[in-house]
């Protein structure tokens, strides 16, 4: 694969080049976990692969219990 070159903006984010994209699989709305490897002195972005929040149905959801299940969500996608 050859290197791409992007531009860093003045809000400091990046474009991932297309054809990094469509290797990755990574799509609009998808999450991606970006970190710095001090031991190659690069930085790198890696898909996020989020758990799927399951909920047991067979009774109705209390509104309390439906927010809990929204924030544990939240939660999950940002760690």
């Amino acid at each position: 694969m050859k290197d791409e070159i992007v531009k860093v903006t003045r809000n400091y984010q990046v474009t991932i080049p297309a054809s990094v994209r469509k290797k990755a699989e990574v799509k609009e709305g998808d999450l991606v976990r970006v970190y710095y490897d001090e031991s190659e002195n690069v930085i790198k972005i890696c898909k996020y692969k989020r758990k799927r929040l399951t909920i047991k149905l067979g009774k109705p959801l209390t509104v309390e219990e439906m927010e809990e299940a929204v924030e544990e969500a939240l939660d999950e996608a940002l760690t």
